[in-house]
């Protein structure tokens, strides 16, 4: 997750690869630790369904067309805003990716966790100098 300015805040622990990120997002109750806090995420749409109130969201996916049901002008407008909006947080994890060891992680899950964790450290460390 990033802040509204596309800086890291926190990673979830590693999972396999064969893991979807909406199921480590369900695992991980990412939906009721937002209410709790009070928050609001934007996601992308990987993780459309994810949000379980759907009149009250805090999750905020864009829209998908089907083959019957081509979008509106007025979700297509949505869904560029969903977009502008991510695009900090896309920048937030491409800091993340500059490191090239997560390029060849092969390792326990448990020890990816570790590192991921001492990286986002040191990704907010570089970042703030």
């Amino acid at each position: 997750m990033t802040d509204e300015r596309g800086n890291l805040v926190w990673i979830s622990a590693a999972k396999p690869g064969r893991s979807s990120e909406i199921t480590t997002a369900r695992h991980n109750r990412i939906t009721a630790h937002l209410r709790e806090a009070g928050l609001g995420a934007l996601a992308d749409l990987g993780f459309a369904g994810l949000d379980d109130d759907p009149d009250d969201p805090v999750i905020v996916t864009g829209r998908r067309a089907t083959r019957g049901h081509p979008l509106t002008a007025a979700k297509k407008q949505a869904n560029q805003l969903v977009s502008r909006e991510r695009a900090a947080n896309e920048h937030g994890f491409a800091d993340l990716k500059n490191w090239r060891i997560l390029t060849k992680v092969r390792i326990n899950a448990r020890h990816a966790t570790m590192l991921l964790r001492a990286l986002l450290v040191l990704t907010n460390a570089e970042i703030t100098r």
